[in-house]
């Protein structure tokens, strides 16, 4: 009986996916040297160089403490330096980060590449595109 109400929970099956996608993402960016989240927020900063911590908490839907953290060690890495203007705080990719884009590209494309072997292309996209609608219409009751 257990078992069929995990079955039919969203929280323990969201929670399983969640650790099943991040290992495959974890053994897809370790390449990089980078954590996947590390690799995404990378990602944002090579779209828009001079992104705002705030856009990127919005674009990666991180808590704006979370969005800090990880700025803080990328800098440190010196991968990306920030510049405050204003009330703004400014992000842009250092050589050193930018060297890393056609890995992190790379990453991204194998991760996509690995569970869409196994789910096939066409269930993978529509899957994402599912979790992500259902993410938006839960996080924006609260």
């Amino acid at each position: 009986m257990l078992e069929n109400y995990l079955k039919e929970c969203l929280y323990f099956t969201a929670n399983r996916l969640g650790r099943v996608i991040t290992k495959m993402a974890e053994d897809e960016f370790a390449v990089s040297g980078l954590s996947p989240t590390y690799g995404f927020l990378l990602m944002a900063v090579y779209e828009k160089e001079g992104i705002s911590q705030k856009e990127l908490g919005g674009i990666l839907h991180l808590q704006p403490s979370t969005v800090t953290r990880l700025v803080e060690k990328l800098v440190s890495k010196g991968l990306i330096y920030n510049r405050v203007e204003g009330r703004l705080s400014l992000i842009y990719a250092t050589d050193k980060g930018k060297a890393l884009e056609d890995v992190i590209n790379q990453c991204w494309n194998n991760l996509r590449a690995r569970y869409s072997a196994i789910l096939g292309e066409q269930e993978g996209d529509e899957l994402t595109l599912q979790l992500y609608k259902v993410s938006d219409q839960l996080e924006n009751i609260e």
